[in-house]
Order: C-alpha cells, then structure tokens, then sequence
C-alpha cells in the first residue's frame, strides 16, 4: 500500500514530457508494470499501479538488470532508479553496478523495516556505488516526502550534453550578417514564455509518439521597455570551443549586447510628468533651434494590467505641450511620447510614481457629490457657521420596540403553579381574619378569684388569732382548702432544731406558711404530752 501511494505521488510531480517506469516482482517473477511511458499519461498509470500484486523478490539482480536494459534505450538527458526493499533479496553483483555507474545511471535506496545491520549495509551500498542517496526514514509516513525529493531531483537535471546544430527561429537583427553557425556541444533544457521570440533552436527531436521536441537555445523577452536575452548554451571552451574560434564570434556577441541594451539617441524633446489631485499630467518641451510645431502623442502603461491608454498633446506655449489623464491606482506609469512634423520625428520617455490611492491627492471639496449624499438619505446641508449645539440638539427622540414574549412566557409559567392552588386549595376566610385582628390581653380572672380567697382567709384567721387553740383545731385548719394555683414552698424540717422564730412579722407569711408553722407547733405540743 505505501510503495503504490508514494509511487503516484511521484509521478504527479513530475514534468509531463519525464518518463516513468515501474519494476515489480509479481505471480510470474520479475515483470514491468509499465515500461517507460510519458508522465502525463498519469490516469492510465495509475490504473496498473493500483491493480499490481506485489510479492516477495528473492534477488535485486534481474530486476534491476531488466531497469538498466530499460533505462539505457531513453535517449533522456538523466537517468534514475529508486529501490524501495527492506534490504533482504540477494544484492547485485559489483559488474552490475559498474555498468550503472558507466552509463551514468544514479540509484536511490529506501530501507522499510530492515531485519537487521546486514541489510541497511546492502542498500547503503548500492546508493554508494552509483552516487546515489540512501534514505532511512522511522516514521513510514516520510516515505512519500523522500519520494517526492528524488523526483524533483530528476527535475532539476536538466543538462543536455551532447552536439546539436542551431537552427534560426525568429528573424532578428542580431544575427544579421551571421551565416553557417557553429555547432554547440551542450546546453540546458528550457521552456520559452509565451510572448518571448526563440532566435536561436535545436533541431526537432522525434519521441516515441512520433512528436517533435524543440528546446531553445537564445530567447529575446521584452518587459516594459527592457530586454532580456537568454542563451542556453555558453560562449567558453566548454560547450561553445567553435563559437569562440569562430570568426563572427565577435559581431555576434557586439549585436546581442547592442539589442538588449539601452540606447541612449540624441533628441530634441525632453519629457516629465507628474501627478495632482487624481490626475496624471504630461509635458513636453521642445528644444529644437527651429522650433516648429509638432503633432505629440503620448501612450501610458500604468498598473493593474489595464490597456494604456492613448493621450494628444495641446501646444499651451511656443514650445511646451501638455496633457493629463486620470489616475486609476497606486502604482508606476511609464509615459512613451512621439512628436512628428516637418521631416521631423522624435521619441522621448518618462514616467511617475504614485506611491498611494489617487484619492488621497484630492484636495479640493466636491459639493456635487455632497449633495447627492444628502439628497438620497433625506438630510440637510449644514453651514459652516452653525454651532455646534445648534447641530446636536435638534436630533428627534428615537423610539425603539422590544419584543415582550419572553417576559409573557415568564409570567405564565409563574401564574400556572398559583392557578393549580387556587382551584385546589381549600381556604378559611375567618382563619385569615384572625391573622389580621389585634392581640388580646391574658385573662386576670383566676388570678383574681385567688385574691379575693386569699383575703377570705385572711380574715378569718384574724378573728381567731388572740383565742388559744384547741383540740379541733387541726380538724378545723384542715377543712380549709389551699387553692392549687398557691405557691408552695419546702421548709427544711430537723427534729431536734429550735422552735421556729416567734419574732417573725406574721403578716409577711403567706397562707400556707401560717398552716404549716401551726402543725409543727402542734406536733411538737403532743411529743411534749407524751
């Protein structure tokens, strides 16, 4: 699953015109999946990868004898084969490496999941023997990364060592006078941009297709108003040795140079512009001692890739011409002006910069445009001389609506609970009533029948007091009842203890204290009789 992933993977990246080859070792022993085929034929390439079955090579010999017979019949400038084994099939011969390493064939090895040092050791050779690199990777997820390297290492081997004739492709002054071109002996494969003119080609290479494959050799481009030049090839010992003995060498390299460099002619006209308030602005200066008029028309190339744009120059003094246009971006303008007249015709350039939006170089107020704001929002033209108050007080109230449904739906979820009690709850009218009348004060009433007995008593004890006690009168004390509610309290009683206190205020005891003193005196009467 990895080798047939990382396997597409290379291929995508690879030139569409770069041959790709694929070695397996399937059912039948070692087989191509695909001889050497053109990369952009990746949809039918892909299709066999994905179908292989791939099994367990015993030997590297005669796979990678059946990959150098292949590579060997490409007429393709660089050579490249990439191992990818865990190291254990028998390792090629030390002749079969050789004969790599003769025919300039680079091999490329990939370790997955070695069995032990022995087998590292067979790939590090094999990359090591034909100037190869040997990859190691501990995370498999590497491997089409590594892959993707070599392929763009094929990429980049782009030199082409061998004798070709130049073949003219473009007319150009610069090979004016220049007949039977020498041979090169070696150059640099190259594409030419679309609107560059190929002076100098190498004769058509037929493929296996049937197609016809031309690299150039010189290239003229032109951008803005330079040239460039590019030669493929060199003009040393190297690759160029009939080139530099030949005797045009030197009127060749003398017209290349004199094309793409700047010419410097001598004119009457000199030329400047410049930019104010969104507008570009063109003048020319005629300096001729005739000084006649001229008819001057200036092309300006700006930014933005937009269309120049074409302007006539208006004689506005004897000498002096001029013209604007409107800026339409930030960027470089670059002016070409020609005058005609009188047998007379001059070229002069120039050019601006404008370093930021053209807006920003308007000045000047647009009341039009203010108008127009205020007409389509319904306000008003203020003065300039309007205070500020003035301004802000007159705003209008605003009003705004809030939607009121969250707050219903709070409420009803509180009125529902109180409804469901209200239907089944059963209330008191006269309980609730209650709640709300004023406290009424404690009842005196057993406190005053008390008193009232109390004084009773008292009375009746008075009239009896000055008159001796006789024997009925326990019976008679007794019969006298001492209310519940009257408070009792415990006299320590002792047998042998002295009477008790006859000095002691009798109208300060109570009741029953006046009772009890009585019966002790009177069990202390009969212990005497006794």
């Amino acid at each position: 699953t990895w080798g047939k992933r990382i396997t597409k993977q290379a291929i995508k990246v690879l030139h569409p015109q770069d041959e790709v080859g694929v070695l397996v070792y399937g059912s039948t022993g070692e087989q191509w999946l695909f001889e050497l085929t053109p990369a952009r034929e990746y949809a039918s390439l892909a299709t066999k990868i994905n179908g292989a079955v791939i099994g367990d090579m015993p030997s590297f010999a005669s796979t990678m004898s059946m990959g150098l017979a292949g590579l060997k019949k490409s007429d393709a400038s660089a050579k490249h084969m990439i191992v990818i084994s865990d190291g254990d099939p028998q390792p090629p011969t030390p002749k079969l490496l050789a004969d790599f390493k003769s025919s300039q064939i680079t091999i490329s090895t990939i370790s997955i999941f070695p069995h032990g040092g022995r087998e590292v050791q067979i790939m590090q050779q094999i990359a090591s023997a034909t100037g190869g690199r040997y990859y190691f990777p501990d995370d498999p997820s590497l491997l089409p990364s590594i892959f993707i390297k070599e392929s763009n290492t094929l990429k980049r081997t782009m030199i082409q060592n061998e004798t070709v004739q130049p073949e003219v492709g473009f007319p150009s002054p610069i090979l004016k006078g220049l007949d039977g071109l020498p041979q090169l002996h070696g150059y640099v494969l190259t594409t030419a941009k679309p609107r560059a003119e190929t002076i100098l080609q190498t004769p058509p290479k037929i493929d296996k297709t049937g197609e016809g494959e031309i690299d150039p050799l010189l290239v003229l481009y032109k951008r803005g108003l330079g040239t460039t030049a590019a030669f493929t090839s060199d003009l040393s010992t190297n690759w160029g040795k009939d080139w530099v003995s030949w005797e045009r060498y030197r009127a060749f390299v003398q017209q290349l140079v004199t094309r793409i460099s700047r010419v410097h002619r001598k004119g009457q006209l000199r030329l400047w512009s410049y930019a104010e308030g969104g507008r570009g602005t063109v003048v020319v200066e005629d300096f001729h001692p005739d000084a006649t008029p001229l008819n001057l028309v200036a092309v300006v190339a700006g930014p933005h890739d937009r269309a120049p744009e074409s302007l006539v120059l208006k004689q506005v003094g004897p000498t002096r011409y001029q013209a604007s246009f409107p800026l339409w971006g930030k960027g470089r303008y670059q002016v070409r002006a020609t005058g005609e007249g009188d047998g007379r015709k001059e070229t002069t350039h120039g050019g601006l910069i404008v370093s930021y939006s053209p807006e920003y170089l308007k000045f000047n107020s647009d009341p039009l445009l203010l108008q127009e704001i205020v007409d389509r929002t319904g306000g008003q033209m203020l003065d300039p001389t309007t205070k500020p108050e003035q301004i802000y007080n007159r705003r209008k109230p605003k009003s705004s609506s809030r939607q009121v449904f969250d707050w219903f739906l709070v409420g009803l979820a509180c009125l529902v609970p109180l409804d469901v009690a209200i239907r089944r709850v059963q209330i008191d009218p006269q309980a609730i009533l209650a709640w709300f009348r004023p406290a009424r004060a404690a009842s005196t009433e057993t406190m005053g029948a008390l008193l009232q007995r109390k004084q009773a008593v008292e009375s009746r004890l008075d009239a009896h007091r000055g008159d001796p006690v006789s024997a009925a009168a326990p019976e008679h004390l007794a019969s006298v009842r001492v209310p519940a509610t009257a408070s009792r309290t415990p006299i320590q009683q002792t047998s042998s203890g002295p009477p008790v206190d006859e000095a002691v205020d009798a109208d300060r005891l109570s009741t029953t204290e006046r009772l009890l003193a009585m019966k002790r005196r009177r069990r202390d009467t009969d212990d005497d009789a006794d």
